[in-house]
């Protein structure tokens, strides 16, 4: 099976690993200690505890298979060091100016560490393939839900 890269900042990567570190060494534990003390409490077929429990544990052990995977195909990149500053590439905070030269300002980051909310955007989404490249004056159009939107880059850097 191919693996395609992960590409992850390397704050991204501390929050994945401090994510399943956590889950490894407290959640999980105190959840077995709850299974083990309600399978003890005899019949498990009406036993609340222990249903909850089990029924938590496959959770926390999806979450840590899926955790483990991610920091297994991710390639921590440091956007500092980018060798074409000029260009957008993994990393880049780039400024953008759509018709009406209303400004946003988005951060291209790894798949991992989106978050709309503050302009982080994952390296697969639409708006961070239609920049991958890009300099400073180029026009590049996006496809949204609500129909292509053509938006200039104004600004790249790599704080």
């Amino acid at each position: 099976m191919q693996h395609k890269t992960n590409p992850i900042t390397p704050s991204g990567y501390a929050a994945l690993k401090a994510r399943y570190d956590h889950l490894l060494g407290k959640e999980r534990p105190a959840i077995v200690e709850i299974v083990s003390w309600a399978a003890g409490n005899g019949d498990r077929s009406e036993n609340g505890d222990y249903i909850y429990g089990r029924k938590k544990m496959r959770e926390i052990d999806r979450e840590l298979a899926h955790l483990a995977r991610r920091m297994k195909s991710a390639q921590v990149i440091q956007p500092a060091e980018q060798p074409d500053k000029g260009r957008a590439f993994f990393g880049a905070r780039v400024t953008l100016a759509d018709e009406d030269d209303n400004e946003k300002i988005v951060t291209l980051v790894g798949d991992d560490e989106q978050d709309a909310k503050v302009g982080r955007i994952g390296w697969s989404s639409p708006m961070a393939r239609a920049l991958r490249g890009a300099s400073v004056g180029d026009l590049r159009a996006v496809k949204l839900p609500s129909g292509d939107k053509e938006w200039e880059v104004m600004a790249i850097d790599y704080a």
